[in-house]
């Protein structure tokens, strides 16, 4: 089940407007990333959760999508996320940079399995013009911008491949229309066993 679970919960960039994560769905989600392991249990990362429809075309306008879609200008305003997770690190709690990331990524992974979970898809990005976005949300300062999750419901088919012999990892848009991600197979991941 977490396999299946894992498979589809993919980074996509396009999403109907309609549903709309509830505020009670965004807080169930920073409950699990409040539920997963932290280093040294600091627990230093603290969110901002965005669902008013006056700010998101704001948060939209600090995010980069997609940098191997070069011709792609990112989703169009009926394909923009409902919703927004700013993921923050309170450097008051934990200035060591690796420590945070190290959290950052269990957060991360454990909310957009969460939005997956309840129907939702979502994209981490961390092409952000973080001072802009920290100055719309009126962040202070110690609190530094790590990522922003993008969630909605997914308005497009992502689908896995096989990485090619050319060995090419870039993910990219069939005539289908459909978000292809190349993945390398299990084979080149196993350096020894013992």
């Amino acid at each position: 089940m977490l396999k299946e679970l894992m498979k589809s919960t993919r980074s996509y960039r396009r999403f109907r407007q309609e549903p709309v994560p509830t505020m009670a769905e965004l807080e169930s989600l920073i409950e699990l990333a409040r539920l997963a392991p932290s280093a040294s249990n600091k627990q230093p990362l603290k969110y901002v959760l965005v669902r008013h429809p006056e700010v998101l075309p704001e948060v939209f306008s600090c995010l980069k999508w997609a940098g191997y879609l070069t011709e792609w200008p990112g989703p169009s305003p009926s394909e923009r996320p409902t919703a927004y997770i700013v993921f923050l690190n309170d450097t008051s709690i934990s200035e060591h940079s690796s420590m945070a990331l190290i959290d950052l990524g269990l957060a991360a992974q454990s909310i957009i399995l969460g939005a997956r979970e309840l129907g939702y898809g979502a994209c981490l990005l961390a092409s952000v013009d973080r001072p802009r976005l920290a100055e719309i949300l009126g962040i202070p300062e110690g609190l530094k911008i790590e990522l922003v999750a993008a969630l909605g419901t997914p308005g497009e088919r992502v689908e896995l491949t096989s990485v090619g012999r050319d060995g090419d990892i870039r993910y990219w848009r069939g005539e289908d229309d459909v978000h292809y991600v190349p993945k390398r197979p299990l084979s080149e991941l196993i350096h020894k066993r013992l």
